[in-house]
């Protein structure tokens, strides 16, 4: 099963609120998502089923719309709880393995996501860390429950100590386009200046950052 996370989008990237206002925000959160369900709803091969964990109305209506299940997330849990409830979910269903990626890593390809699924081991663990290597941006996990997952801007050690500590193998790979999420200007910046055209490359083109690249370089 893959997994996809997602909060409510009006509050989303408040990290970014020195560049953008509240309804750009929404608008980048939104394309970003869009993004990420594209690429998986694209994946001709793709061997599991999708499910977003939410209660976000845009994101059940793409979810509908790529015909991806929903698991309800309406107690507006952390990210962490909402994981750890549908991981629950899953494994009381009989799903051997989860894939859990955000729905903010926009560059995001499905030649990683194949690349992910070949190198898991048959009892173990995949991690990819953000592009600072502080974050965990795709945790694969088999059986799906064998570690639990604690998200945060720190989470990729944790989450190395702890699938290392099940004394199964722990994969980690370093993938560009999952590497990539936009939680800062500095992020958006990079995204607008990546190769590609995705909705939220296209977005991020339209929004003047100098001001706060000068300050940056200050």
């Amino acid at each position: 099963m893959i997994l996809v996370p997602v909060k409510n989008l009006q509050k989303a990237k408040q990290r970014l609120s020195p560049v953008l206002d509240q309804a750009s925000r929404w608008a980048l959160a939104k394309a970003m998502l869009h993004d990420v369900l594209e690429t998986l709803g694209t994946w001709a091969e793709r061997p599991d089923e999708v499910a977003l964990v939410t209660h976000d109305p845009f994101a059940m209506e793409l979810a509908s719309r790529f015909d991806f299940r929903i698991i309800a997330e309406t107690a507006d849990r952390s990210e962490t709880d909402a994981i750890e409830m549908a991981t629950a979910i899953c494994q009381s269903q009989g799903v051997e393995n989860t894939l859990v990626i955000p729905g903010d890593i926009p560059l995001l390809e499905t030649w990683e996501l194949e690349r992910i699924l070949r190198a898991a081991p048959e009892h173990g663990s995949v991690l990819v860390p953000s592009a600072d290597r502080r974050g965990t941006n795709a945790a694969w996990r088999k059986p799906a429950g064998l570690f639990p997952l604690r998200f945060g801007n720190d989470s990729f050690q944790p989450h190395c100590n702890a699938a290392r500590a099940t004394g199964h193998p722990c994969v980690v790979l370093s993938l560009p386009g999952v590497a990539l999420d936009v939680d800062n200007p500095a992020d958006l910046k990079q995204l607008a200046a990546a190769p590609g055209g995705t909705r939220a490359q296209r977005l991020a083109r339209q929004w003047d950052l100098t001001d706060y690249v000068l300050a940056a370089n200050e």
